[in-house]
């Protein structure tokens, strides 16, 4: 029976596809792990909202067209994560609720968090091996570590295009080594093949990260809202920014996605929503800008809520960066 992208979705995989991984240009990853989201709970749950939403996505996209025949799967989730993020729960509650106490507890947090790293890992390498586009579904934003340094592994030198609300810039905030809010500290302290980490929609940040950004400012480039809302007020046309932000990349690019840099009314129910941020529109032609000029070799998109709406943004926005990762690398309608 020949697939019928109008009908109503009839298989259990993603977007209704049934395509074999083996079969995929992009494979996704679904990793449910919450174990160091420090507001509002839930994003363990991101993946399995973005699925059942997929399901309602119309595939001929207005973009980037039929992204569906670039093949596109999702693995099933590797039991071992649900385990272990469920395991730690209570010791990283406790090491929240006490404000960063609890060492034990937090060094039990940490340990798994490595075991984490090194599942992505791994899955990412096989992925690259076989020549095709890994994409990390989370969970709170410590997950793609693993995938960034498996990426930067076949890629030295790659670019990070970071889209968050956050820089992720803090040495081991909580005492979590591996927190979300410590991800890209991580990458720039120990991922030394990342050649540029470029961050859009900053608008929370710390003191220590400014201090950080400016320390490692041959590899930081920040683009704050604050700052661009300005430029916008005052007249720049977003594709000015855009343009900038493209220019600052390298030739090889890995899209870090936390869902809260978009607009929180896109995204309520994720982990630590700030008001302000990118219109789902922007965030279209800055990742249009991207792929026609850069080449996307992964991405991750993380921080999605357990919640209807948040699962409906999240996939939508999956279905465009599929598709403009498989533009990048040549693949055409």
């Amino acid at each position: 029976m020949s697939f019928d992208p109008d009908a109503a979705a009839a298989s259990e995989g993603l977007f209704g596809l049934d395509t074999a991984p083996e079969d995929a240009r992009v494979v996704v990853v679904p990793v449910p792990w919450q174990a160091t989201t420090s507001f509002r709970r839930g994003t363990r749950g991101g993946p399995a909202a973005l699925l059942e939403a997929s399901y309602q996505v119309d595939l001929e996209d207005l973009d980037v067209g039929a992204v569906w025949r670039a093949g596109i799967a999702m693995l099933d989730a590797d039991p071992r994560v649900a385990e272990w993020d469920l395991e730690v729960e209570d010791d990283a509650l406790a090491v929240i609720e006490s404000g960063g106490g609890e060492p034990e507890a937090a060094a039990r947090v940490n340990a798994r968090g490595a075991h984490l790293n090194g599942l992505v890992e791994t899955a990412v390498r096989h992925i690259l091996a076989e020549g095709r586009i890994p994409a990390i579904i989370g969970g709170d934003h410590s997950v793609p570590f693993g995938a960034i340094g498996a990426v930067a592994a076949r890629h030295p030198g790659v670019g990070v295009l970071h889209i968050d609300a956050h820089a992720d810039l803090r040495d081991a905030y909580e005492g979590f080594t591996w927190s979300h809010a410590s991800i890209f500290h991580n990458v720039i302290t120990r991922i030394p093949a990342v050649g540029k980490l470029v961050q859009v929609g900053i608008r929370d940040v710390g003191a220590s990260e400014i201090a950080f950004q400016k320390a490692h400012a041959d590899r930081i480039v920040p683009f704050f809202d604050n700052a661009m809302a300005r430029e916008l007020a005052r007249g720049t046309p977003w594709m000015h920014i855009v343009h900038r932000i493209v220019e600052s990349l390298p030739a090889e690019v890995y899209v870090s996605f936390d869902i809260d840099g978009l607009d929180p009314a896109l995204c309520p129910h994720t982990g630590t929503p700030v008001p302000g941020g990118l219109s789902f529109r922007d965030v279209v032609i800055l990742l249009e800008a991207v792929a026609e000029r850069r080449r996307i070799v992964g991405f991750d998109l993380n921080e999605i809520g357990d919640d209807p709406w948040d699962g409906n943004v999240a996939a939508r926005l999956l279905y465009k960066l599929c598709g403009w990762a498989a533009r990048s690398q040549g693949w055409r309608e």
